[in-house]
């Protein structure tokens, strides 16, 4: 696989004794299926004595974006309620992660940023000096890409290294 063999030898080049893997998960399945991929490369690569870190982050959203949609008038109890509910969404995204990896005997350091996920991640790639990025794919197509914008559109085109997006498989009817 291209970026694999990229990822190791820009490492490699640099005169790293490890190749980092950062991948970003959310709360959706797409995210999810990046993080196996991603842990699988990380098993390979270490199996074949390659030392390889995976660096797992989500990127949580502020609570004032999603509050200022409710209007000039939200109170404070509002915006609090919002951040709760925002962290424990993340803190169920990350508690899958690590039992991910623990199922998958693999390490990974799991981070938690608030922000917009696009500028997290860019800033995740260059903070940890990641070889390579996995994110996963929602499938949008034109027009909802259009509208909501791509994580990984974005990052493919902005990120200080290789970017794997993982896509849902066709389903073979």
């Amino acid at each position: 696989m291209m970026a694999e063999t990229k990822a190791a030898s820009v490492a490699a080049e640099e005169g790293r004794s490890k190749t980092v893997v950062l991948v970003a998960v959310d709360d959706s399945d797409h995210s999810y299926r990046a993080l196996e991929w991603a842990m699988r490369y990380v098993a390979e690569m270490a199996g074949a004595g390659a030392p390889t870190e995976l660096v797992i982050v989500h990127a949580k959203p502020s609570p004032s974006p999603v509050v200022t949609m409710g209007g000039p008038g939200v109170s404070g109890d509002v915006v609090r309620l919002v951040e709760a509910d925002l962290r424990k969404k993340a803190e169920g995204v990350v508690d899958r992660a690590r039992r991910l990896c623990v199922a998958n005997s693999v390490q990974g350091v799991v981070e938690v940023v608030d922000g917009e996920p696009r500028h997290v991640l860019c800033n995740a790639v260059e903070k940890h000096h990641a070889d390579l990025l996995v994110v996963g794919s929602h499938g949008y197509g034109a027009i909802k890409r259009a509208l909501l914008g791509s994580v990984s559109d974005y990052c493919a085109h902005h990120a200080h290294c290789s970017v794997m997006i993982v896509k849902q498989p066709k389903s073979k009817n």
